[in-house]
């Protein structure tokens, strides 16, 4: 009982961000800008303590992006005609959101900016010597589709029902890496059946049906190849 309602809890966490991807266009930029700082902190290989602080600024503003939808909600709940006092609720909330996004822009600029003179944009060789981070690279890329995916459809969350399967796209990213990295037909073969067998679940439960499974291995599949097609590998 205690883990279901702890299940429970994380899906209703995980529906709320997906309801304000959904409906709010500033958290679909957000989404978008956090992961390309992301990936190109990674690619110039910051210290952790520095990627520490681009992370923390870039949850900041999502976490205040939530806030203002949530208020926003609130506001809209309670008040069904104008009102000064509702005005000023949602306009300060977002001016939090554009402090903190406005705190993010400065830290990129005095973290990411000086060490981008003299970089060369070509991923491949980069990349290829780092397959865990072309690994990450492409879960992150995988775990976000699935996200916009559900998002775009309105139906299930994350971790629960859905187009496409989450759970089965994961499943097959990390069985299309690791065939990737290794190379031996044994260790594929293993991670593919593993992957099935996440696939299997999610229709023997009936949190999903036949097409959303699908779905989501041709995902976890297609964009892991992509990723490690750029990488060079």
């Amino acid at each position: 009982m205690f883990l279901r309602k702890l299940l429970d809890s994380f899906n209703y966490a995980v529906a709320g961000v997906i309801y304000s991807i959904r409906t709010q266009r500033n958290m679909r930029i957000h989404f978008i800008a956090a992961l390309l700082v992301l990936g190109l902190a990674i690619y110039l290989r910051i210290s952790s303590r520095e990627l520490l602080i681009v992370f923390s600024a870039i949850t900041m503003v999502i976490m205040a992006e939530l806030f203002n939808t949530a208020i926003e909600a609130v506001v809209d709940l309670c008040v069904q005609e104008f009102h000064p006092l509702a005005r000023i609720a949602k306009n300060v909330a977002a001016g939090a959101v554009l402090m903190t996004a406005l705190n993010s822009i400065v830290v990129a600029y005095i973290i990411i900016y000086p060490r981008l003179e003299g970089y060369s944009f070509y991923l491949g060789p980069r990349l290829k010597q780092t397959p865990l981070t072309v690994t990450l690279v492409a879960l992150l890329l995988v775990s976000v589709l699935v996200g916009v995916g559900k998002a775009l459809s309105g139906k299930g969350t994350f971790v629960k029902g859905g187009l496409p399967s989450g759970h089965t796209a994961v499943a097959f990213a990390g069985g299309t890496a690791v065939t990737l990295l290794t190379g031996n037909a044994l260790v594929a073969t293993v991670a593919f059946v593993m992957a099935l067998l996440v696939a299997h679940s999610r229709l023997d439960t009936e949190v999903h049906t036949f097409f959303e499974v699908i779905t989501g291995a041709l995902l976890g599949i297609l964009a892991t190849m992509a990723v490690f097609r750029l990488a060079g590998w």
